[in-house]
């Protein structure tokens, strides 16, 4: 498919009427497990964006919720042997703070430090947020964007919080009679109150769906905290790596067959499908896990090496997972093909990883969309469409 050019946003104006550049607020670090991958992220679209067209503003937010201003420099957010960045090797002071209006009237963002004068920034006109997991891609940073009035990348609140919820994710693909794969949810009071009565119920759909079973926490991603288990012996165990990230559990069954991928981007004439991508058993892990996928960079086939009618298939969930859950600008739909031949959708994110070796950039990149240019296009969809309800 070939690339169109995005179409130009109209150029805030100065008091006195002078055009200026858009200014964007790349946010990213965060307060989830997935702060460090979030920090990469960032770094990547810092380098991608177009500084002749954009101004931007690189603000991390650190592992306990203090908005930083942090050196603009991609080179420092990259994973280092085999270590993972943090904001705060990235901010500019320790003590001081960012902080973002909520005034739809007033876009200015101001930077304090203790026993100063606050230090007007200057309006922002787009927030390009790269935070992933809970208190960034869950719909929380999206509701305060929304009250403050600020355009911003990706999904509204209701879409990222349906996409950072497993549970609920499925729940609204199955109502939409998207195929999804047989789960069974364990809520953080059912494993307090009756561990054992917990278990059981675990037992019981294995016994219904055989083992392996996949324990993961429900709102969680980059493959944290998931653990397989083979039986009974290991269950305790992996329910409480998955609760060092989510006191809510989910349990799913084991789908035998092939991990399929597909990208979808918001143009203006709607949501479209990349080609999708292949991610090939790695043989020094159980499965696709965070090691894999970010320190060992093991790597996906792009695209994927699919019949036409698959692909076809694969595109057409994608975007229909895209449309059920109310999402915008961008998202990454991953799937199960398994073997007798079906499409499963196993999740969605509403804000997948931009790391260099990321599979959402890799997929559009082949389909004819650039990474710089896939930038621009999420930034200018974010300045096109309103905040508010739409």
């Amino acid at each position: 498919m070939s690339s169109e050019t995005s179409s130009q946003s109209p150029v805030p104006s100065q008091p006195g009427g002078e055009s200026r550049k858009p200014r964007v607020a790349v946010v990213f670090g965060g307060r989830s497990s997935e702060h460090g991958i979030s920090v990469v992220t960032a770094g990547a679209v810092l380098r991608a964006i177009d500084r002749e067209k954009y101004d931007v503003l690189p603000i991390g937010i650190t592992h306990d919720g203090r908005w930083a201003l942090t050196a603009d420099d991609p080179e420092r957010m990259a994973i280092t042997d085999r270590t993972v960045p943090d904001v705060a090797q990235l901010a500019e002071s320790v003590d001081g703070a960012v902080v973002l209006p909520v005034d739809p009237f007033n876009r200015e963002v101001v930077v304090t430090e203790p026993g100063s004068v606050p230090k007007a920034l200057g309006e922002v006109d787009v927030v390009f947020p790269v935070l992933h997991g809970p208190y960034g891609e869950d719909g929380t940073l999206q509701g305060l964007l929304e009250l403050s009035g600020t355009p911003y990348v990706g999904s509204g609140v209701l879409a990222s919080a349906v996409g950072q919820d497993k549970e609920y994710m499925k729940r609204v693909f199955t109502s939409f009679g998207l195929p999804v794969g047989p789960y069974v949810v364990i809520k953080p009071r059912e494993w307090e109150t009756d561990p054992a009565a917990a278990r059981k119920k675990i037992v019981g759909f294995a016994g219904d769906h055989g083992w392996p079973l996949f324990v993961k926490p429900a709102r969680a991603g980059s493959s944290f905290g998931i653990t397989k288990v083979d039986s009974l012996e290991g269950l305790d165990e992996a329910i409480e790596e998955a609760q060092r990230h989510d006191p809510k559990i989910i349990v799913e069954a084991l789908l035998r067959g092939r991990e399929i991928e597909c990208g979808v981007l918001e143009f203006e004439d709607g949501p479209r499908a990349s080609v999708p991508a292949e991610i090939p058993p790695v043989s020094d892990h159980a499965f696709y896990d965070f090691e894999a996928k970010y320190i060992d960079s093991a790597s996906g086939i792009v695209p994927a090496p699919l019949t036409e009618e698959q692909t076809a298939e694969v595109q057409r969930l994608a975007v229909e997972a895209f449309e059920a859950a109310s999402c915008e600008g961008l998202v990454r739909a991953d799937f199960f093909l398994t073997e007798d031949g079906r499409f499963v959708i196993n999740e969605i994110n509403t804000m997948p990883g931009f790391t260099p070796i990321s599979m959402y950039p890799r997929m559009w990149q082949e389909t004819g969309v650039s990474y710089p240019e896939l930038v621009d296009r999420l930034v200018q969809a974010a300045l096109r469409r309103p905040t508010g309800l739409r």
